[in-house]
């Protein structure tokens, strides 16, 4: 257990003062085996971790003692509930500021849109200052902190934060983590040969260790950027893990913990709720693996959530780790024991099955894979969602299509071609993003619009499969709403926009095809949301009866659990909804494009007594099912969410 020496702890008497500095205290002796243990597991072999953690603290200190006053009655509100994230009113937007409105006052002017959609929680894509020219979409970023000047100011970042508190909205923005951009003042004094700053990354002077490790490494953009180092004349080899130009930082010099560290609680300051933990598995590097999950990345986040829970209770932590399910949920502290870590974790596998199961119209797949995985510790979230800002990789394993009758390649191909157009009879207008002709390795682009068939159905005017898509698109955000999280709305698919036919006019765009899913907002089409004969005013209303009904069902809280109930047929994906204080939940999905059956039995099955209705399908006319027959019909891609005593 790590303490303060008495000086140090007179001094955080001195800054804080009564109450809060006996709060910071209890908050200290509470986390303090989060704090030490972690560092010394990592950095006991390299630093005096007494006297780190010592700094560390008293760098959260400081972070408190400057923490503006309305941050601060946020954060005992927020200790009181610490599940105020959980809660099944949390609905999330997901944009880009500027694609969606110019820059962050621009944002401002249309929070009544997003209030009006239900939203309570506004993640805004990378908005740190990014290097010039290509960024990654904002991911190389060369100053934390400041904004991108196109977006506009941390002042205008800090009005917006306070704005959105106002409302009750919580705001979240990325911080990237296991890089810099070449351009970053630590790289360029690196370069000029500055030997602390060179500390901070991974350089090394040939080829020697970059070959050793790249025996293990994946290649993640193979097309753009094969490899993992780059030759920089001076230095030597960089690791560069995704482009030459974002330098991935050597956690294993405690500077770098330290420093950002300071960047996570200089935001948190400005307002910002929630801090997206941009590439968490790539954090530590390990010769003779691949360099992604090592147990040091968990020790790194579990010291960052400590600390930051020290300084600003408030804050919230979520982990982007596109990872395999078995190694997913250990980012929210699922190790053999519960070790607090992240607070949310994408839940990318819902993501796969869901887009799989509508290429299939099978639910045996999404069954078998979903049941058998570990749940999220229960002061923990899952962060659901169907697109976003990034293409679709097929984390399918052999073992689960082999338990189902498929072959896991085979499968991943036939979904890159289906959602492709390459596919006879495939409804889709997605893009294949970096093909690996070796591996045959692949991933696809595109709006969750043109991939579930409503740019083909439009362009072709074929108002019957325009029906049909616009079911298929409200019944997968019906299960990103019910299957346990916090459900995200990826930017214009509250509207059905399609993908960008112009995104390689930009030739800072023109290689990446992810372009054409990120879209500028189309004010003209939102104009039209009100209109319940637009494709807009359809989809609209669609996704916000979801945000409505969700509102109203405790079950739908996290912190409950989801059971997947088999339903006796292949296309109807059914499972139970529980949390200790609310009634059982019971959602069915028709994956199909027929109208299917189920037992009524499954309502006594899901332990459902009085069953009602809690929400259907509103979008294209689908009807409600009965529930008095002995069986339950579902239209065509439709959906029912019923509840009980």
């Amino acid at each position: 257990m790590f303490r303060l020496d008495q000086e140090a702890e007179a001094a955080v008497r001195e800054r804080l003062g009564l109450p809060e500095a006996d709060a910071f205290l209890a908050r200290l002796e509470q986390l303090s085996f989060d704090i030490a243990g972690p560092l010394e597991q990592v950095y006991g072999g390299v630093a005096d971790t007494t006297r780190l953690a010592t700094g560390l603290v008293l760098d959260a200190l400081d972070a408190a003692a400057a923490r503006p006053a309305p941050l601060r009655l946020l954060d005992r509100r927020r200790e009181i509930d610490p599940g105020w994230f959980q809660r099944s009113r949390m609905i999330g937007y997901v944009c880009y500021a500027d694609r969606f409105a110019g820059s962050l006052r621009g944002v401002r002017e249309h929070l009544d849109y997003l209030a009006e959609l239900g939203v309570t929680y506004l993640h805004l894509m990378p908005l740190l200052q990014p290097r010039d020219g290509d960024s990654d979409g904002g991911y190389a970023v060369a100053d934390y902190g400041a904004v991108d000047r196109r977006l506009g100011t941390m002042a205008d970042l800090e009005v917006l934060a306070a704005e959105l508190r106002g409302r009750g909205i919580a705001l979240c923005i990325d911080l990237v983590l296991n890089h810099t951009a070449r351009e970053h003042e630590w790289a360029r004094k690196a370069l000029a040969g500055d030997p602390a700053c060179r500390e901070m990354y991974l350089i090394y002077p040939d080829r020697t260790g970059p070959d050793a490790y790249e025996a293990t490494l994946p290649e993640v953009f193979p097309d753009t950027a094969p490899g993992s180092f780059t030759e920089v004349p001076g230095p030597g080899w960089v690791w560069t893990t995704f482009h030459d130009y974002q330098w991935d930082l050597n956690y294993a010099n405690p500077a770098v913990f330290r420093h950002m560290l300071a960047t996570m609680l200089t935001l948190a300051n400005r307002g910002v709720d929630v801090l997206r933990l941009d590439a968490a598995p790539f954090l530590w590097k390990r010769a003779g693996t691949d360099s992604q999950n090592q147990p040091e990345a968990h020790l790194l986040l579990q010291a960052f959530r400590a600390l930051t829970r020290l300084a600003a209770p408030g804050l919230v932590l979520k982990a982007e780790a596109i990872v395999g399910p078995e190694m997913l949920v250990q980012y929210l502290g699922a190790h053999d024991r519960y070790q607090p870590e992240c607070d949310l974790a994408y839940d990318n596998q819902l993501m796969v099955m869901l887009w799989s199961t509508l290429a299939t119209r099978d639910v045996r797949l999404a069954e078998h894979a979903l049941a058998r995985r570990r749940p999220a510790p229960a002061p923990t979230s899952w962060v659901s969602y169907l697109r976003c800002h990034d293409d679709i990789g097929w984390a399918v394993s052999d073992a689960d299509a082999a338990a189902v009758g498929l072959g896991g390649f085979e499968h991943r191909r036939f979904l890159n071609e289906f959602f492709a157009g390459r596919f006879p009879g495939s409804f889709a207008r997605g893009a294949v993003f970096q093909e690996n002709l070796m591996t045959g390795d692949a991933r696809i682009s595109g709006m969750a619009a043109s991939l579930c068939g409503i740019e083909s159905a439009a362009a072709a005017g074929d108002e019957a499969e325009l029906t049909l898509a616009l079911r298929r698109l409200e019944c997968l955000y019906a299960v990103v709403f019910s299957f346990g999280g916090i459900p995200l709305i990826y930017m214009g698919d509250e509207l059905a926009l399609p993908n960008d036919p112009g995104w390689a006019d930009d030739p800072a765009h023109a290689h990446d095809n992810r372009w054409m899913h990120r879209p500028r907002m189309d004010w003209g089409r939102a104009a039209r949301r009100r209109d319940p004969a637009s494709v807009e005013g359809r989809a609209f209303a669609a996704l916000r009866s979801l945000a409505h009904a969700r509102r109203q069902l405790l079950a739908l809280r996290s912190g409950g659990t989801t059971e997947i109930l088999p339903a006796g047929n292949q296309s109807v994906l059914a499972y139970r909804r529980a949390h200790p204080r609310s009634a059982p939940f019971l959602s069915l999905t028709n994956f199909s494009d027929a109208s299917q059956s189920v037992d009524a039995g499954l309502i006594a099955r899901a332990g459902l007594r009085h069953p009602r209705l809690a929400h259907a399908s509103t979008a294209a006319g689908a009807e409600a099912p009965p529930l008095e027959l002995a069986r339950i019909e579902l239209d065509p891609w439709s959906f029912a969410w019923l509840t009980g005593t």
